[in-house]
């Protein structure tokens, strides 16, 4: 039995999360499929609806994803010789 205190998960058409997030309706059914939105194909006739709660998930995601590239740029960037100290000096 499902618990009472747990509000039961609220769920948005695809076209809903696509204009949320400014993309197109085949993109979120794309991120359905690929797992990245938590959805589910409801209803008779079928049709697909995205768990909300998922939305702030992907964004989290993309999010680190960002951070992380940004990361790599700045490791990417820096100079070695930053890194190594002074060039060794010839004759020494």
């Amino acid at each position: 039995m499902p618990d009472a205190s747990t509000p039961a998960p609220r769920y948005l058409a695809p076209a809903q999360v696509a204009e949320l997030l400014g993309v197109r309706v085949d993109e979120i059914v794309d991120l359905v499929q690929q797992g990245s939105l938590r959805g589910a194909r409801l209803g008779s006739p079928a049709a697909w609806r995205i768990e909300e709660a998922s939305i702030d998930d992907y964004l989290a995601e993309q999010a680190e994803d960002v951070r992380r590239r940004a990361l790599w740029r700045q490791a990417n960037a820096a100079s070695f010789p930053e890194l190594w100290g002074p060039p060794l000096r010839s004759g020494d």
